[in-house]
């Protein structure tokens, strides 16, 4: 296996140290695959698609006015 370093601020760190008992590595780990799962799907269903970035670009504004609607956010 290889080893990662990762920068963080020094608040998170301070807060990842009240908890001395979590596996920080393997949160960090979990994270990265399940990170990976989604990319990979998401490649699936573009190459799938038959979408155009004008499509999905209306598509993605639409959802973002329902969304702001939901929130009453102008």
């Amino acid at each position: 296996m290889v080893s990662l370093t990762l920068s963080i601020p020094e608040e998170l760190k301070k807060e990842m140290e009240k908890f001395p008992e979590i596996n920080w590595s393997e949160v960090a780990r979990a994270s990265i695959i399940e990170k990976i799962k989604r990319f990979r799907l998401a490649e699936f269903l573009a190459s799938k698609s038959k979408l155009t970035e004008k499509d999905i670009k209306q598509i993605g504004d639409k959802i973002k006015r329902g969304i702001a609607k939901k929130h009453n956010i102008k």
